[in-house]
């Protein structure tokens, strides 16, 4: 092992050490509310001020896919029948955008880095799929100011779109890496593991029920003695109610019933008989769910969880970008391969022009020819490989920008990059590791996920303690009623005694009398009261409890684990370039050497002081020479990108909109530095795929 790598391992061992030494909770700068502490102490995370605590993507407005705000959607202010109609999302755009066929000419595609990125925000699918995601996100906000459970919205990376890694690729990265462990397994009812994110008391349903019943009923009754005849009898019944909770936990309840009641029953002294009713109940939970931050805590929770989308979707945009850049330097290894192999192949057929001349007149060996011919056809198995390969990773750009893939144009036009990466140093390699770290802390998207996630264990935590609590509920109503009719003209022949004639009068004749006394109040009904309802040993509660805190817990321990994973990714991504710089470097000068020594050879050879065979030979060198340096300046292209990733810079530092790609129209193309033309003008012409004729 080189002393550089024996020094990076110490390092990368040394702040292992530095990074789990400490004792302070991470999380104990959100502001939430205090935890009981339990045994064992984690290691400290960052300082506050070195973490972002506020979402990068925190504000009034959020990131949005369509000028639809789909947190509102239909209010019935203006139409009060809208809100119950259907929303029409519309159709997604399965085509590409003009901006593709502009690349092509004369039956080719000339792609530049910037290009391709551009196209990748305009028409890849993986950041489609996310994008849409925005708008789901905001669903669960409309849910939530309804006072109902949130949904939830998927907020991992979508990684769909093939490649990243060309086959003449290889070598690169620092001297050592991290990889994501995988979390404990189980399983709960129907396979699922159910955590209580969302759990704790029901809140209040904040949007108002109108509900109504009207009905006929006609019942026809036996006669079962002297004074049940038979009858008929008709009844007509309307109620209206209405219901609306609050954030304090407060319910109002309104009722107003009537029925209208027809019978020829000679026992009915009455008919028709009207009854109405009006009564308004008011609810107050006293200890579990009472107060705005429990019946509001989905109203902050799904507005946390369009936050992580926000962080989620730039999360995505910072992998795709950093995805295509890998393709697009894949792409390029791939087509300077070709070219390195078309120049072994024409190396070796002069060669082996050369010899057969020379058997002719008889100053060279058969023996030698026969080793030059087997030269040319290793040559053009390699460069059929190679040509191959490069058709594929032309296939694999095209999947990257492109939606549709049906037109014969697009799908026969070859790829040809016109970018190269350049040697320039990145402020970022001069950096201190430390700094470096910080940069990282405050703009990675799944930190700022972590925390918003915390936030809302924090909001769960509070309710399932709130849901220990027994349910106390006051209560009171107000309430009236009322009746009216007239006298059953069947009674008339029974109802002789002044009792009846009496009763009466007591009661108005019509409907409007009997509304009359309903807001009169002649006939008063009202109560208050308290109903309590204790859970005995109160286990599920009890559990639920617990377990929130254990899962906060976790994300306390995830989130640390998170902040030593991305100061490990970036230190090591540092040393990655400084490694690639040198091995590029090297490459360079091992390629400049091959080239020389096979020079000198060939000439050696025309004055016959050298042999085919130590011509091949250094053929040969110069080919693995140039491969090692096409693979050592792709690996430096793509550890640069990775870094850039890494620290959340890819969309600042080439001036990629955030707002462009959340509506999928890029108005600004992007600005890629560190990038150079061909050095050889061959390499901006395009490479006809096919396999050399044979000799």
């Amino acid at each position: 092992m080189r002393l550089r790598d024996l020094q990076a391992t110490a390092a990368i061992a040394l702040l292992l050490v530095q990074t789990g030494g400490s004792a302070q909770l991470a999380g104990a700068q959100t502001g939430a509310a205090p935890v009981a502490a339990t045994q064992g102490t984690l290691p400290a995370a960052p300082t506050s001020a070195s973490r972002p605590m506020e979402p990068k993507l925190m504000g009034p407005l959020y990131l949005r896919d369509t000028d639809k705000d789909y947190t509102q959607l239909k209010p019935m202010f203006r139409n009060p029948l809208k809100p119950y109609t259907a929303t029409d999302v519309p159709l997604p755009r399965l085509g590409n955008t003009p901006r593709l066929d502009s690349l092509v000419r004369d039956g080719k595609i000339y792609l530049s880095l910037s290009d391709a990125v551009v196209l990748a925000l305009e028409n890849n699918f993986d950041i489609a799929i996310a994008r849409i995601n925005l708008d789901i996100a905001d669903t669960d906000i409309l849910r939530a100011k309804a006072g109902s459970s949130l949904r939830g919205v998927s907020t991992g990376v979508v990684e769909n779109t093939l490649g990243g890694s060309g086959t003449t690729v290889t070598g690169g990265g620092g001297p050592g890496g991290t990889t994501e462990g995988t979390g404990g397994t189980g399983s709960g009812a129907s396979g699922l593991v159910l955590s209580t994110n969302g759990g704790g008391p029901e809140p209040e349903t904040l949007d108002p029920t109108l509900s109504g019943t009207g009905e006929f009923e006609r019942a026809t009754t036996q006669q079962t003695s002297v004074f049940s005849p038979a009858s008929t009898s008709n009844t007509l019944t309307g109620n209206i109610a209405y219901k609306q909770g609050f954030l304090t936990g407060t319910e109002l309840a309104v009722t107003f019933d009537n029925t209208r009641a027809t019978t020829n029953n000679a026992f009915s002294t009455y008919s028709p008989l009207l009854n109405t009713s009006f009564r308004a109940q008011v609810t107050q939970h006293l200890l579990q769910g009472f107060g705005p931050a429990i019946n509001g805590r989905f109203i902050v929770q799904a507005k946390n969880d369009r936050r992580i989308t926000d962080s989620a979707f730039r999360q995505q945009l910072l992998y795709t970008v950093n995805q295509v850049e890998n393709i697009y330097w894949g792409l390029v290894s791939a087509y300077e391969d070709v070219q390195a192999k078309e120049r072994a192949l024409a190396q070796s057929s002069q060669l082996t022009a050369d010899n057969r001349k020379q058997l002719e007149i008889g100053t060279l060996a058969p023996l030698d020819v026969v080793n030059s011919d087997a030269a040319v056809a290793t040559d053009k198995q390699a460069l059929v490989a190679s040509q191959s390969n490069l058709e594929y990773q032309q296939l694999i750009m095209k999947q990257a920008i492109a939606r549709s893939l049906t037109d014969s144009t697009l799908i026969n036009a070859p790829v040809i990059p016109t970018d190269r990466v350049a040697l320039d140093r990145l402020a970022e390699e001069d950096a201190s590791q430390d700094e470096l770290v910080q940069q990282a802390y405050a703009n990675n998207p799944q930190i700022e996920q972590a925390v918003l996630s915390m936030k809302n264990n924090e909001i769960t935590i509070k309710a399932e303690k709130n849901g220990l609590l027994p349910t106390v509920d006051a209560y009171g109503f107000y309430g009236t009623g009322s009746a009216a009719g007239s006298i059953n003209s069947n009674a008339e022949t029974i109802c002789l005694s002044s009792p009846c004639a009496a009763t009466v009068s007591t009661i108005p004749a019509g409907y409007g009398g009997a509304l009359g006394n309903i807001f009169k109040g002649t006939s008063p009904d009202y109560a208050v009261g308290v109903n309590v309802s204790i859970p005995l040993r109160n286990r599920v509660a009890q559990a639920d409890q617990a377990r929130s805190q254990m899962e906060y817990r976790q994300a306390q321990m995830r989130l640390q684990q998170l902040y030593t994973q991305v100061r490990i990714q970036v230190i090591n991504g540092q040393f990655a370039l400084t490694n690639d710089r040198a091995q590029v470097k090297a490459a360079q000068a091992g390629r400049d050497y091959a080239t020389q020594s096979l020079d000198a050879e060939q000439k050696k050879f025309r004055l016959g002081a050298s042999t085919s065979a130590q011509v091949l030979q250094q053929q040969r060198n110069l080919a693995t020479a140039e491969n090692t340096l096409i693979s050592a300046t792709a690996a430096y292209a793509k550890d640069r990108a990775a870094l850039l990733q890494l620290l959340s810079k890819t969309l600042d530092r080439y001036s990629i909109s955030i707002t462009d790609a959340a509506t999928g129209v890029v108005t600004t193309a992007p600005v890629i530095p560190g990038l150079t033309a061909p050095t050889d003008p061959a390499a901006a012409k395009p490479i006809a795929v096919e396999m050399a004729p044979a000799q």
